[in-house]
């Protein structure tokens, strides 16, 4: 996995950050959620005015003037470029298998009522174990598979009604 964040600032700038390049960067915190950087011979006055880390989200001050930013970390782009999304599933009625692997349990039934977020199977792909939950809150259709299938990339795993 690549070690770079894509920063998003307003609608029109775009760029990448390496770790590398944050870990050089001349950055010294003067409060809380205030920072002092030193980029090229300029200085920059750098407060953190909110933030809504789960959304990747900040509303940023620089040298007084407020700017909206959006940070995705590595894993926000793995996850993007396996087809998943953040709230992109409130209104899907199914759930596929995001990668080939193992189904080692499964955690709900035919006519269960689910909200969202809750855990639905456990998926073990590449070595690890992946809790899949519901994207939205629902009753259980159906489950497709069971405990012990072996399931393809897409395959079907759960419907809901």
């Amino acid at each position: 996995m690549d070690n770079s964040f894509s920063v998003k600032v307003g609608e029109d700038f775009d760029f990448t950050l390496s770790k590398d390049t944050i870990s050089s960067l001349d950055l010294i915190k003067t409060g809380n959620d205030a920072y002092h950087l030193l980029k090229d011979g300029a200085s920059y006055h750098v407060k953190i005015l909110d933030s809504d880390f789960n959304n990747g989200t900040y509303t940023i001050s620089i040298n007084g003037s407020e700017y909206q930013t959006s940070i995705q970390t590595p894993l926000d782009e793995l996850i993007k470029k396996m087809g998943f999304a953040v709230n992109a599933g409130k209104n899907i009625d199914s759930i596929s298998a995001p990668m080939p692997g193992l189904i080692l349990d499964i955690l709900v039934e035919e006519g269960q009522e689910v909200n969202e977020e809750d855990q639905l199977l456990i998926l073990e792909a590449m070595k690890m174990e992946n809790i899949i939950t519901s994207p939205r809150s629902g009753v259980i259709k159906s489950v497709s598979v069971s405990k012990g299938d072996a399931v393809d990339k897409k395959q079907l795993l759960i419907e809901f009604q």
